[in-house]
């Protein structure tokens, strides 16, 4: 029997039927209409969505709102609960970079984070950028952040007001605070300053939502006045600008999920034509670091699939002349670095662990900087000077409060600089993290994460919510969450399965997990519920599942693949209408995620490999259980329309007595709202959701 109770009738979904042949094979599409023809424009006017594609979204909304009425309590205590482990007028440890230090800080009850700067040793700190002013009257808005000269005397700025991802740059004048008449529209959201302070680089986005081109932009000149410096044809690719730490180079960035190239425009001819670094191989991954007379490059290159550091020559830096510096190691995978100019620094994973390596450029000898809890997180701030020997990272689990680190690389020293303040109180002592390993169908062990209280009963009855993701590469940190401490006092266990697909054991961990080999994603979530139920963590009637985009799309595979093993469902963002969005080239993301799905429109088997497990798909007559689907109306990675569809064709089909709810944001995107205070009612609303469906109100 189902525990939402005299709920008013589900709305249904007209059925407008849509027949596609590709390959031979005809699929009809009762709900293809939901698909707003004029979704380019739509994401930049909301207002002109067709009225019955949103009556049909504000009907889901408000079916929504009656089905979770009665946990409106509860949401605002959660909510309070989350707000109060937030130190409200938290601030950055700033940054020294030159003269001055940079840093962000919210104020209470602030939204928005604020950018500041104070003189290198402390001082009066100057406000650069105010995100709560610049936020007044919008539903929505985003910050991209701001990019200071070289001279400190200016700023980039960039915001998102509409959710969409095309991001507005201003230019601020950071001795006055006043913007120039600078406007750049339509960007990705952040660019590249000239070394004199007097231009700028950036992306702009073209209609289908893709990097395609680079621009140089002269302080003072319209956009329409703008120098092409660099067209992306292929729209398979994502692309990026950024600068070197020395100011030596302007980088041009593109890449796919499985392919690099990098442009390089040197600082001393603006005007000239970018140079090829090494051309796109499928397959060859790399990224460059800037070492003065070198550039020290992270690569994949001659097999080396853990990826390895190699070197070359600043003026040759062509494929032929890379070197090795820090070879490959089988199942240690390398995650990113960055030279300085004494030593090179990277970040590693081994054994699903992660740790800092430190090499001295002269001597060659190496350190490392470690920890011995059994689940922990690491992450690399580096620097932002290149003359020096301190760095910076940060450290958590899941019990552990985040703590930042000052390093010396020469001393070995740790200095301590901030530990993560939970205002509402927080003792280590009373939780339990564990990671253990539960078997896959194939017998590989997939590492699954645990928080719960000292005293949760493990004989079954607790309740869990157990997350995954599981694709491009993307693991998932053990690290300190906040908000999960909601649950996990309410007697859950919160599990963390960390499937294949990511590269949380390495890089043949993502490649187990891509393809022809997608559905070891979802069995190995599934053998994770499975492994939790048998050894009594929790049981298949207390399960509540989650995960959002990618992981949206394991969400709809497993409550195809069996039901039966969980509550509730929920399914942030979903990418559930995988077979129709990697048919349709104009999508923002399509192209580029051919290297990760395969392509079905040119390759039948893709398309009947896409076709066995997209979710949208592959619902039909079965008792599911609880789900709650999320999206934002002008999301450009998944579109709202994916878990609209999805909805009404689960509630077409279940057999069984539970909701199916959707709720559409709509004045939001991919991220959902942008206020940090009102991310946190989101999460208060998707832990009410779980908490109702384990029965634990």
């Amino acid at each position: 029997m189902s525990i939402f109770k005299n709920l008013p009738a589900a709305p249904v979904a007209r059925k407008k039927p849509v027949t596609d042949t590709r390959h031979g094979i005809t699929r009809t599409d009762d709900y293809a209409w939901l698909r707003a023809d004029n979704w380019q424009a739509m994401f930049k006017d909301p207002s002109i969505l067709d009225p019955e594609i949103r009556a049909h979204l504000e009907a889901e909304n408000a079916y929504m709102k009656a089905a979770m009425a009665d946990t409106e309590a509860l949401q605002k205590t959660l909510f309070a609960e989350m707000k109060g482990r937030i130190k409200e007028d938290d601030s950055s440890v700033p940054m020294k970079d030159g003269p001055f230090a940079y840093g962000t800080f919210f104020v209470t009850g602030g939204e928005q984070p604020r950018y500041f700067r104070e003189l290198r040793d402390g001082g009066e700190r100057t406000v650069m950028l105010d995100g709560d002013k610049e936020a007044e009257g919008k539903a929505y808005f985003r910050l991209a952040g701001i990019d200071h000269t070289t001279d400190h005397s200016r700023g980039i700025w960039g915001y998102d007001d509409k959710g969409s991802e095309y991001y507005t740059l201003r230019v601020r004048d950071l001795s006055t605070g006043n913007d120039l008449d600078d406007v750049i529209e339509s960007t990705g959201g952040g660019g590249a300053w000239a070394p004199d302070g007097k231009s700028f680089f950036y992306t702009v986005l073209d209609d289908n939502h893709r990097p395609s081109k680079i621009f140089h932009h002269i302080i003072g000149e319209p956009q329409s006045a703008d120098r092409l410096v660099y067209e992306e044809e292929d729209p398979g690719f994502f692309m990026g600008v950024g600068g070197s730490m020395l100011d030596d180079f302007i980088y041009i960035d593109i890449h796919d999920h499985e392919t690099s190239e990098y442009w390089l425009l040197p600082t001393s001819d603006l005007l000239g034509k970018p140079q090829l670094v090494s051309a796109r191989e499928t397959g060859l991954e790399y990224s460059l670091s800037e070492g003065g007379d070198v550039f020290y490059i992270l690569t994949n290159a001659d097999g080396a699939k853990d990826f390895k550091i190699m070197q070359t020559p600043v003026g040759k830096p062509s494929r032929e002349n890379w070197v090795d510096v820090v070879p490959h190691t089988a199942g240690r995978l390398i995650i990113s670095h960055g030279a300085y100019a004494r030593h090179l620094v990277w970040l590693e994973r081994e054994a699903g662990l992660p740790q800092i390596k430190i090499r001295d450029r002269k001597t060659g000898e190496e350190h490392a900087i470690a920890f011995a809890e059994e689940a922990f997180s690491l992450g690399l701030q580096g620097a932002a000077e290149y003359d020096t020997d301190v760095i910076r990272f940060s450290y958590s689990s899941m019990t552990t409060p985040s703590q930042l680190y000052d390093y010396n690389m020469v001393t070995r020293e740790r200095t301590l600089l901030k530990t993560q303040e939970v205002p509402s109180g927080h003792n280590p002592e009373d939780y339990v993290t564990r990671r253990v390993m539960a078997p896959s169908w194939d017998g590989v062990p997939v590492p699954v994460t645990l928080l719960y209280r000292k005293d949760t009963p493990l004989d079954g009855s607790a309740p869990c919510l157990l997350y995954g993701y599981g694709a491009y590469g993307i693991a998932i940190p053990a690290s300190f969450n906040t908000n999960c401490l909601s649950l996990a006092d309410r007697g859950f266990v919160y599990a963390i399965a960390h499937i294949r697909g990511g590269k949380d054991k390495g890089f043949q961990w993502y490649e187990d997990g891509k393809m022809e080999k997608k559905t070891n994603t979802f069995k190995d979530f599934i053998a994770a519920a499975d492994y939790l139920n048998q050894e009594k963590f929790t049981s298949y009637a207390n399960i509540v599942a989650e995960g959002g985009s990618a992981g949206g799309m394991l969400m709809g595979a497993i409550a195809n693949m069996a039901p039966e093993k969980f509550k509730g469902v929920i399914a942030a963002v979903p990418f559930v209408d995988v077979l129709n969005t990697m048919l349709d080239d104009t999508l923002p993301l399509t192209p580029p995620e051919w290297p990760e799905w395969g392509n079905p429109i040119e390759d039948k088997t893709a398309y009947e490999r896409m076709a066995a497990y997209s979710p949208y798909d592959n619902v039909s007559e079965k008792p599911y259980p609880a789900i709650l689907a999320l999206g934002g109306l002008t999301d450009p990675r998944v579109t709202y329309w994916e878990p609209a569809k999805w909805v009404a064709r689960l509630r077409e089909k279940t057999t069984g007595a539970e909701p199916i709810l959707m709720k559409t944001n709509m004045d939001a995107g991919h991220g959902g709202a942008s206020g940090r205070f009102q991310r946190l009612e989101e999460i208060a609303f998707e832990y009410a959701f779980a908490i109702k469906v384990a029965g634990k109100m």
